[in-house]
């Protein structure tokens, strides 16, 4: 195992393969919930559920190799959104409707210049640009934003047309009450650094809702995958002339860019990956990966793959070497054969290590310097934004331009780098001419 190095970071073999598995529940629900949102569009979901699985396995394998790094890769959520309501379902170009294939085509192009921006160190560059203290205000923020995501999920906090938000009934609500003692389970585990406390805990409330008849215990655990034939190779590039295709284009690389690049730096950061000077090693490497990926998730016949926030799960249980990764491949690989099982794990049972893993993520705040104001407010805002808007990518287009512009007022202007000037400038000008 001295190909990735798990001494030298201070894990253990164990600790790596328990890490990859919490990584794997924490995130599995992307194999039905993806091809949920995709099937809108008239694609096949049996084959999307393979098609999930393999490119998920393809970018985190990537990300293994190329890297070194613990993070898993898979089709975004809210990227599948936009691919599925934003483009295919609403979009018309020239009069005539976008189809999935012309939308997969645009995926494509957008991981083809990612590429290219990385081999060029453009996309590294603009990473390392970003001053320390927005790294751990980003951090923070995905932190608090993938608790909040857990709070939704265990149905603690809910919609309240009053308040936007509000705390939900627990009198009766049978999921609520498991997630509540899987956050129990977790915690005491997790303060006591029980090895695979939240995976642990994501067992013992499958295992308690099975028992109840909440949720059915599959007749057998291995099916046969269907064919991917109806998705594989189905990019159509016909409207590669025309300029709203463009913008279709454009959007997709926008929100990955930012997505991926938040994901990165926050797990990193909590993880202790990032070098003395905020800077994220292998960065190229781990841009390659998720450029790659989602080239490779367009042709397999998926929208854009990209790096997860849910890969702080396992970073949490001590993951810090590719090998995480490389379990998680090997479970997504494993998930075409036994999809009754993982469909089994509900979400009211990965919950609380959402919320455990966001607790973990905003201890990174103890690291920012709270007697500068020009660092301080922009990190905390990047922080509450992430969450509230419900996008890390505005998240941090907010803590840039605040940034930028506090330092500018106040005379520091060494401060800021040429790069972090022109983000500031093309987030403005995107919110503006949107």
């Amino acid at each position: 195992m001295s190909l990735f190095r798990i001494r030298e970071t201070g894990s253990t073999f164990i600790t790596e393969v328990l890490a990859g598995i919490t990584t794997f529940v924490t995130m599995s629900y992307i194999i039905f919930v993806n091809p949920g949102i995709l099937s809108n569009t008239g694609m096949d979901f049996d084959a999307l559920v393979v098609v999930t699985c393999l490119a998920s396995a393809l970018g985190t394998l990537l990300m293994a190799i190329f890297a070194n790094y613990p993070i898993a890769l898979a089709p975004g959520m809210g990227l599948n959104a936009f691919f599925a309501f934003g483009v295919v379902l609403s979009m018309k170009i020239n009069g005539a409707p976008v189809t999935w294939q012309m939308a997969l085509a645009a995926v494509f192009i957008e991981g083809a210049i990612f590429a290219v921006l990385t081999l060029t160190n453009i996309r590294e560059a603009i990473m390392n640009s970003i001053p320390k203290s927005l790294k751990i205000g980003i951090s923070a923020g995905i932190g608090l934003f993938i608790a909040f995501i857990g709070l939704q999920s265990a149905g603690i906090i809910v919609k309240n047309d009053a308040t936007l938000v509000g705390l939900g009934h627990l009198s009766g609500n049978t999921n609520m009450m498991l997630s509540l003692l899987g956050l129990f389970i977790m915690s005491v585990l997790t303060a006591w650094n029980v090895k695979g406390a939240l995976l642990i805990g994501i067992i013992a409330v499958t295992g308690i809702a099975a028992a109840l008849g909440l949720v059915e215990v599959p007749k057998e655990f291995v099916s046969e995958p269907p064919s991917i034939m109806p998705l594989v190779g189905q990019l159509d590039f016909s409207l590669i002339k025309e300029p709203q295709f463009w913008v279709v284009v454009f959007t997709f690389f926008f929100v990955d860019f930012f997505d991926t690049l938040g994901t990165l730096v926050g797990v990193c950061n909590r993880s202790g990956l990032l070098d003395e000077n905020g800077n994220l090693p292998r960065a190229k490497g781990a841009l390659m990966a998720d450029a790659v990926a989602t080239m490779a998730g367009a042709a397999l016949g998926t929208s854009t793959v990209t790096s997860y926030v849910e890969s702080s799960s396992g970073v949490a249980q001590g993951g810090r070497t590719g090998l995480t990764s490389i379990v998680t491949a090997l479970l997504f690989i494993g998930a075409i054969f036994f999809t009754p099982l993982v469909k089994m794990v509900p979400g009211y049972a990965t919950a609380p290590a959402l919320i455990i893993v966001g607790v973990y993520m905003m201890m990174s705040l103890r690291d920012l310097n709270f007697d500068d104001w020009t660092e301080l407010i922009p990190s905390i805002v990047g922080f509450f934004m992430m969450p509230f808007a419900y996008s890390i990518a505005i998240g941090i287009e907010f803590a840039i331009v605040l940034y930028v512009a506090i330092k500018i007022l106040t005379g520091k202007f060494k401060d800021i780098s040429f790069l972090m000037v022109v983000l500031s400038a093309l987030f403005i000008a995107k919110e503006f001419l949107a």
